[in-house]
This record gives structure tokens, sequence and C-alpha cells, in this order.
């Protein structure tokens, strides 16, 4: 097959695929859970923070020298919102990941998968109070259940356990985290008129630089510490998958659907997580997972019951 022929089937290819918004977020939502296991994987072969900043640096660093001239041909549409632009990438990219890896120090995994699960009800009310989109009756139904779904494998199956629950300061930094995305998820519906890829390429290098104070606290507390190689190959992973396919699907999605309906797919996270827990790790597949399941694909369905992006 010729070059040319190639080339235009890949363009073809890529075309449908960002003509369909539920495949995409549901790529997004793969390539996440994939960086849960990925994120455990690298406990004691990197440093988090050095983790948080390499993988932004090298997503940075690949996309410049191909969209560097757009960033730069926009820049009357970046300058005045620059401000804007900068919060986005700290809230979307660096804060969510800095909050995520401070819960995980004081809370349980249950806690953290619990939480998670209030991520679409932020993003719905956000769209709200930001947009005027108001949800429908449906549409929070959807959410809910798709909720349900998370507690029911957060609790392995026992959901009524939430009730002996007790918030810590892991729980509350989870909450905010939550929040904190929510609030990048709306804000993406107001970014500047220009290509995604280039828009992410931006955001990628800005959370490149805002990660480096993070990166100094890690090494003034606890000392200077070098990745392993299977922590660099980690992060390669982490910096493909999870930072750069993902974050571009999802900005797809949420111009697609908008942020509301966009959302409710960060629900299938904690499945696909148990999933690759099973086919990675060898934990057991439970009934419950099933259920959980069954939940959370049928409240995306239901939330996807609306003629217009939320």
């Amino acid at each position: 097959m010729r070059r040319g022929s190639v080339i235009s089937a890949f363009n073809r290819a890529t075309k449908r695929l960002y003509s369909w918004p539920g495949l995409l977020l549901t790529l997004t939502a793969v390539f996440w859970a994939g960086h849960t296991v990925a994120a455990r994987l690298a406990v004691g072969e990197i440093p988090p923070f050095m983790l948080t900043t390499l993988r932004w640096v090298a997503v940075a660093a690949v996309l410049w020298p191909f969209y560097g001239a757009e960033i730069r041909k926009a820049w009357p549409q970046i300058r005045p919102r620059l401000g804007g632009i900068v919060w986005l990438a700290v809230a979307g990219m660096t804060g969510f990941n800095a909050l995520y890896y401070f819960a995980a120090h004081y809370t349980s995994a249950i806690n953290i998968g619990i939480l998670q699960g209030s991520l679409p009800i932020f993003v719905l009310a956000g769209a709200w109070l930001a947009h005027g989109a108001r949800a429908t009756l449906v549409q929070w139904v959807g959410v809910l259940i798709t909720a349900l779904g998370v507690v029911v494998v957060a609790t392995g199956g026992a959901p009524l356990s939430i009730l002996e629950v007790d918030l810590n300061t892991g729980d509350l930094a989870m909450v905010a985290a939550c929040a904190v995305y929510a609030a990048y998820t709306v804000a993406l519906r107001d970014r500047p008129d220009m290509p995604a890829t280039a828009f992410f390429a931006l955001l990628a290098l800005i959370a490149a630089v805002t990660s480096l104070p993070l990166l100094a606290l890690e090494v003034y507390a606890g000392g200077l510490r070098m990745s392993t190689a299977n922590g660099l190959l980690i992060t390669v992973w982490i910096a493909i998958f999870p930072s750069f396919l993902a974050q571009i699907f999802y900005l797809r999605g949420v111009d697609l659907i908008g942020p509301g309906r966009a959302g409710v797919f960060v629900n299938l996270v904690p499945v696909f997580a148990a999933a690759m827990a099973v086919v990675l790790i060898d934990e057991p597949f439970a009934a419950f997972h099933a259920v959980a399941l069954v939940l959370v694909i049928g409240g995306i369905w239901l939330a996807q019951r609306t003629g217009k992006p939320g």
C-alpha cells in the first residue's frame, strides 16, 4: 500500500473517531483506569511529584515542535485570557494530581473510590452555575445510578458500609480534587477557538512549569531520589496514554456533548480499574463487579438521553 494511501486511511479513521464522543470518552476512562494501575506500579520506582513533572515535560517536549506555531498564531486570542488558561492547567493537570496524591496518604482506597463518584455531580452543578445548563431529571437519575455503581465497586459489594465511613483530611482533599477537576471540565467550554491538540500542548507546557514547585517541595522534604528504569518506563506510558491521548479525547468529548454529559463517563474509571486489576494482578472477579458494571453503563446511557450538550 502506498504511503499516501496509508496516511489518507489514517486521517479518515481519525476523523471518524473524533466524531464519536461515546468512544472517545470511554477510551479516556480506560486510559485513566490504566493510570491507576500504573500509579500503583510506580510506588518505590519514582517519587510521585517527579512523576507529575516528568509526564508533562515529556508531553510538552513532544507536542511543542508540532504545535508551537499554531499556539503563536493564536496568541492574540490567548493573551487576554492567559490567566484563565493558566488556571485550567493548574486545576485540571497539576492541582488535581497533587490533591489526589495528598489524599492517598491520609485516606483509604475505598474512600477515594467512593468520592470520585461525586465528580459528575460537581460537573452538572458547575455547568448549571456557569452556563445555565439545567440537567434533566433523567440525567440526574443517570448520575445517581452511576454513583451507586461506584459505591458498589468501592465497598466490595456492601454499599451500606458507606454509612460507617468517617471523613478525614484525605477525604476532604479528594472532594476538593473532584471539585477542582469539575471546574476544569466546565471551564473547557469557554476555551479559545483553536485546535484542541494545540490548546492541550499549551496546557501541558504550563502544567510542566507549575508542577516544578511541587517537585522542589518533594526534594526539600525527602531529598533527591532518582527514578529506576521501571519508573521511567511507567512515566513514558503515563505520558502517552493518560496524559496525552486521554486529555485530547476528553477535550474533544466535552466539545461534542458538553461538560455535564462528558463528566458522567468518569464513573467508568473505577469499573475499568477493577477489570484491569483482575487481568494484571490476578484479583478475582466477583458478582458485585458485574452489578456495578451494569449500574455504571446504565446510568451513563440514561444521562445521555438529551438532545443538546449540557
